[in-house]
């Protein structure tokens, strides 16, 4: 039963240490979101879903409030043995490991629909830039926060501006296309740049960290499996 305790007091720390973190990471994302959200609602006939990714640091909030909830119901229900918070503890994972199940079983069905979706998303977001950038300024400065953040060029490349009032004014293209350079870009130097659309620089990101994000995800499996079982093992007795 002591070693019980114990197993189940270090799953919990780590649970509560990471709902913590997710509520800080939540916030400080939510300090700095302004950009994306100008971003997104510039970004004409775009799906309803696309509107909440503006609204991911609330999630990781919610998210992180939750875990700590958790690991605080599995630490007190351990130690004080009150059996009413361990099958609190115990119903709360089961839920969310459920939840996880189902959402990876979505994922891989409509991998075809989200990809049909992305490429929407991406043909939409150029549009975007052809018809504001240069002459909104929030929108403008949004997405050179963005291309001087990921080091990339518009939303597919240099052309995304051809058409924009930026260069139609200007007769260049923002420095992010020629790596940062001071004077003025042409589209002759934005070509040879061959910068990274911001649309693939952060496809390659994710899957630069897939490998890190399929770890993470395992591990939390684990410990969501652990943590029930050591549960259900101190509420039996």
């Amino acid at each position: 039963m002591w070693i019980l305790k114990v197993i189940m007091c270090i799953f919990n720390g780590v649970i509560f240490m990471a709902g913590g973190a997710a509520v800080l990471l939540g916030i400080l994302v939510e300090m700095n979101s302004k950009y994306l959200r100008t971003v997104l609602n510039q970004i004409k006939d775009s799906p309803p879903a696309l509107a909440q990714v503006g609204n991911v640091g609330y999630l990781l909030i919610a998210v992180g409030a939750v875990l700590a909830i958790i690991g605080f119901l599995g630490c007190c229900g351990a130690l004080c043995e009150s059996k009413c918070m361990l099958l609190t503890f115990f119903v709360i994972i089961l839920i969310v490991f459920l939840a996880e199940v189902v959402a990876a079983v979505i994922i891989l069905l409509f991998q075809s629909t989200a990809q049909k979706l992305l490429e929407d998303i991406r043909q939409k977001a150029a549009q975007s830039i052809k018809s504001s950038y240069g002459e909104d300024k929030r929108f403008t400065t949004a997405w050179n926060e963005t291309m001087n953040l990921m080091k990339c060029c518009g939303c597919n490349d240099y052309k995304d501006f051809t058409e924009s009032p930026f260069v139609k004014n200007n007769s260049q293209y923002p420095n992010s296309c020629c790596h940062g350079k001071p004077a003025k870009c042409t589209s002759g130097e934005a070509k040879t740049a061959r910068v990274t659309g911001c649309f693939d620089a952060l496809v390659k990101l994710i899957k630069d960290n897939s490998s890190w994000l399929a770890g993470v995800a395992i591990c939390i499996v684990a410990i969501e499996v652990c943590a029930m079982i050591v549960a259900i093992l101190l509420y039996k007795n």
